[in-house]
Order: C-alpha cells, then sequence, then structure tokens
C-alpha cells in the first residue's frame, strides 16, 4: 500500500468508527477464503459489512474517536464486522463463531460504548429491529382485531337467535 491507499483506508475506517450503529472485532486467524465469503455475504445480508483491518491503520482511525478504547483489540489478524443496525453484524459474528472456532470475537463498541465477548453475546440474543417491528404491528393489530370481533358479536348473536326463532316456526 502507498501512502495515498493508507490515508484511503484510514478515512474509510475513520467513516466506520463514526457512522456506524455498531462494530466488532474478531480474529480470523486460519479461516479459508470460503468461510470468510461465507461469512461476507451472511453480514452483508443483513445489511453490514466485514473488512479485514490493517490494524497500524485501524489505531490510527480510532485516534480521537469515542471508540478509542477498542484499539487495544486489534492485534493479530484482525476484522471489524459493522452494522447500522445494533444487532444484525453480531448476531451474525456470534452465530458464525459458534460453528467456526477460528474466528475468535474479542469486543467491540455501539457508539462511545465499549463492550467486551459477553455485551457482544449479549446483544447478539437480542431480536433485531425488524423483528421488534413485526411483534409492534402484530401487538397494534390484534386490538383492532379484538375489537371488531366484540362489535360484530352481539348482531351475529341477534341474527341466529332470529334464525333460530323463524326456524321453530
Amino acid at each position: 500500500m502507498n501512502r495515498e491507499q493508507k490515508r484511503e483506508m484510514v478515512a474509510s475506517l475513520q467513516d466506520v468508527f463514526s457512522n456506524t450503529g455498531v462494530v466488532v472485532v474478531a480474529h480470523y486467524s486460519g479461516l479459508t477464503v470460503a468461510d470468510m465469503t461465507d461469512l461476507r455475504v451472511k453480514i452483508k445480508q443483513e445489511g453490514g459489512q466485514v473488512k479485514v483491518a490493517k490494524n497500524r491503520l485501524a489505531k490510527l482511525a480510532l485516534q480521537g474517536k469515542d471508540q478509542e478504547g477498542i484499539s487495544d483489540l486489534f492485534s493479530g489478524p484482525t476484522l471489524i464486522a459493522y452494522s447500522d443496525d445494533p444487532v444484525s453484524a453480531p448476531k451474525i459474528a456470534v452465530e458464525f463463531a459458534k460453528k467456526n472456532e477460528k474466528l475468535v470475537i474479542l469486543g467491540g463498541a455501539m457508539g462511545a460504548e465499549i463492550m467486551d465477548v459477553n455485551a457482544i453475546k449479549t446483544l447478539a440474543s437480542l431480536p433485531s429491529l425488524d423483528e421488534l417491528r413485526g411483534k409492534m404491528v402484530g401487538l397494534l393489530q390484534a386490538p383492532a382485531t379484538k375489537i371488531a370481533r366484540v362489535t360484530a358479536e352481539p348482531a351475529s348473536l341477534l341474527a341466529r337467535v332470529t334464525a333460530a326463532y323463524g326456524a321453530s316456526e
């Protein structure tokens, strides 16, 4: 990499650290190209990205940022997984790490909050933004259907009584 490419990489990483909802840092030593591609595809499907981070450049990008506390995690073969949704990247990374022990979650950051491995795993266990939206819609629709059923019930009861009365005569 020449100096210009390094500047572009630092600027790109600064943008990632400043503008994403969550960043997960992990070691990927021993992952095959197919495994890495699989991880990238899974995270991209959820709206996130994976980047292999040059440690020195990542540390430079973190200087002066709220997430500067995670700079200690950047040693060895390191990647970052990030997404705007605070649950997507951790969820996919943790699921992938369970299936492939060569991906080791080190920690991460959500905004200014520095997170250890346990915090990342806890975040991964939460429902995603889309799942929460689905639950909210279901909760909002349930009372409406109950109200419609209750208001329609007396009319149908009256119709059944009238029909039964008419049939008996």
